[in-house]
C-alpha cells in the first residue's frame, strides 16, 4: 500500500492514539502541523479511499485498518524493487555504503540474517552396516 507523506501524518496520529472521530484528528493535526479542517478530512478521505482507515458513525470514528508495521514493509519493498531492481543486497549494501554502520549494529543484523535464514535440514545418517552373513 503506497501512502504518500500527508497520509502518513494522518495515520499516524491513528497509530499512536488508536481510533478516534476525525474532529480530533483536525484538532491534532492543526496543533502539529498547522492544517486547518478541509486539508484533515480530504485527506482522511484518500485514505479511506485506499482501505487503510475505516470509517464509522457516529461522529465519522475513524479507525486503522493497516498497521505501522504493514505500511513500512510495503514501503521499503516497493523503494527495494523501484531503486534496486528487487535486490535486497544491493539495497543493504548502498544503506551501508552511504550510512557506515557501528560495530553493535553489524552484530546485530548478522544475529537477523541468521535467525531469518532458513535453517538447513539436518544431514541424514548414513544406514548402518549390515553384518555379512557369515
Amino acid at each position: 500500500m503506497k501512502l504518500y507523506d500527508s497520509e502518513l501524518k494522518v495515520m499516524e496520529v491513528l497509530w499512536e492514539q488508536g481510533g478516534m472521530p476525525a474532529r480530533s484528528i483536525v484538532d491534532i493535526l492543526s496543533e502539529r502541523i498547522g492544517w486547518n479542517k478541509n486539508t484533515t478530512y480530504t485527506v482522511i478521505k484518500k485514505c479511506i479511499e485506499k482501505d487503510a482507515i475505516a470509517r464509522e458513525e457516529p461522529n465519522f470514528f475513524c479507525r486503522p485498518l493497516v498497521t505501522k508495521d504493514e505500511v513500512a514493509q510495503s514501503e521499503t519493498e516497493q523503494l527495494i524493487d523501484k531503486m534496486f531492481g528487487g535486490s535486497s543486497e544491493l539495497f543493504f549494501s548502498s544503506f551501508i555504503k552511504n550510512q557506515g554502520i557501528s560495530e553493535e549494529d553489524a552484530a546485530r543484523l548478522s544475529k537477523m540474517i541468521m535467525e531469518a535464514t532458513p535453517s538447513k535440514k539436518k544431514k541424514a545418517t548414513p544406514p548402518k552396516k549390515k553384518k555379512e552373513a557369515e
